[in-house]
């Protein structure tokens, strides 16, 4: 089908925005100019965003001040109300997310759905969970006097969210700072900005008051100057690369912001000699290849011990080669466009690199355009560059260790320390590799680990803070101490 009928399969048309959002308008840039987002399998052009000027951007980040002090005083059962009003409305539109974040992001239709729950159940949690912020009652030392402690919103926040889940990395975000009584503009990935839209669409629906929560669009170094600067912004959310995150902490340093930071990651995946196999199988095709491998938690490294090592790589081939690459609107594709070349070509190196340092090809190969096939290389040497830097891509390479301490010695020698995974029967080996391992996550015998009802974050160059759960609605809030005496 053409990129017409492609945009056509989005029937709630109100979706489908080419306008940002601020303080509850729909603004076109003051200077007409736009950017373009493309459709990754073909290469069409599904929309247009604008190229937004820096006054406009402070005029979202001025009505985010303006409308903070009556959301912060809203009673939090009703910020929670509107929150599930908005859920209510994902839910009913979830076939036209879907389709939508396959449109400007290439991943396969099934796993779009999968990103709409995972990114709903965000809202989902924090509906309920800003009620359940409670402060505590401290045993005063001297008599006459109470000592508490409370909890207060941030103030005005900013998210800056990544091209790979678009509405999910946003609505962990977006979800626990309305919840907190924080009031929010994001700026999306220009490669992938219209699930934000869309979110916003529905936001406004439910009710969220203007100003409560606005999209910005435009010149990423433009937006960042302006939200960093800021004095008026008391919270940055960062999700991308170490080398960015790194910029904007030290921009934000003089005004000394709240931060929470999910950057890079080079999760090592160890197998070890007792793991169940087809377990280990099931774990790795998940890890590696979930949303084409383009994921800070994806397995980059997958460790297999030797007695198992042949016997596994003979069984992951076999399901590595089955794998569909395709258009990910057809339901059966699992292997979907990579989100532009420059993501093929980094793959591509590390492939060359791994061969040419002594690795077997077993499937795949070099991509082309935008596509790029499952691939996997074993008896990779431990010092590949696809050991040393984030693939994000559908490259597996299968790496053999001798002992537990070879293994452990392998999984921390990074300075990332973001997700890890184990798959092992051994109750043993589980407990000491979860504590040994240097990284904020540990799977064990799964691939799949990310939900909202847990803290998400890592260690290291991989970032502060965690999103998900109770946790990531502290993000979001002050601790006020109060001492009453002459009582």
């Amino acid at each position: 089908m053409d990129q017409s009928q492609r945009n056509a399969t989005i029937t709630y048309k109100p979706l489908l925005r080419s306008s940002a959002y601020i303080d509850g308008k729909w603004v076109d840039s003051t200077n007409g100019k736009s950017i373009d987002v493309t459709d990754p399998f073909t290469g069409g052009r599904i929309s247009s965003i604008p190229l937004l000027e820096a006054a406009q951007v402070q005029a979202a980040v001025d009505a985010a001040a303006r409308a903070f002090p009556a959301w912060a005083r809203t009673p939090a059962r009703e910020r929670g109300k509107i929150l599930r009003k908005l859920l209510d409305l994902i839910i009913l539109h979830r076939d036209d997310f879907a389709r939508l974040i396959t449109l400007e992001n290439g991943k396969p239709l099934k796993e779009a759905y999968g990103e709409v729950d995972y990114g709903a159940g965000f809202v989902e949690v924090y509906a309920e969970e800003g009620a359940r912020s409670l402060g505590e009652i401290i045993p005063a030392p001297v008599p006459g006097r109470k000592l508490f402690a409370e909890k207060e919103p941030v103030g005005v926040s900013v998210a800056i969210t990544p091209w790979n889940f678009p509405l999910a990395m946003l609505t962990r975000k977006f979800a626990p700072a309305l919840a907190a009584g924080c009031t929010m503009i994001a700026k999306p990935a220009s490669q992938t900005p219209l699930a934000a839209l869309a979110l916003a669409q529905l936001a406004e629906e439910a009710g969220v008051p203007p100003g409560v929560f606005s999209v910005v669009t435009g010149s990423a170094g433009m937006i960042g100057d302006i939200f960093t600067s800021s004095p008026i912004v008391r919270k940055l959310s960062f999700t991308g690369s170490t080398e960015i995150g790194i910029k904007l902490m030290a921009a934000c340093a003089p005004t000394v912001k709240r931060l929470s930071m999910e950057l890079g990651g080079n999760a090592p995946m160890l197998i070890f000699d007792d793991a169940d196999l087809g377990t280990a199988v099931d774990a790795a095709m998940i890890a590696k290849f979930r949303n084409c491998g383009q994921s800070c938690i994806a397995a980059n490294r997958i460790y297999v011990q030797k007695g198992i090592y042949d016997t596994f790589v003979n069984t992951f081939q076999q399901r590595v080669a089955a794998m569909k690459v395709g258009d990910g609107l057809e339901m059966d594709t699992d292997i979907g466009p990579l989100i532009d070349e420059a993501a093929v070509a980094k793959v591509t190196e590390h492939l060359d690199e791994a061969v040419a340092g002594g690795g077997k090809l077993l499937a795949g190969g070099r991509g082309e355009g935008r596509m790029q096939p499952p691939t996997l290389v074993s008896h990779v040497a431990q010092d590949a560059l696809l050991t040393r830097e984030e693939t994000f891509g559908p490259l597996a390479g299968l790496i053999a260790f001798d002992s537990y301490d070879d293994a452990i010695r392998l999984a921390n020698n990074t300075p990332f320390g973001l997700a890890s995974y184990v798959c092992s029967t051994s109750y043993e080996t589980i407990n000491r590799a979860s504590r040994d391992i240097e990284s904020g996550m540990v799977g064990v015998n799964t691939g799949l680990i990310s939900t909202p009802y847990a803290p998400f974050g890592g260690v290291k160059l991989s970032g502060i803070g965690k999103e998900g759960s109770k946790h990531g609605l502290d993000e979001y809030l002050n601790l006020k101490y109060v001492c009453q005496s002459g009582i």
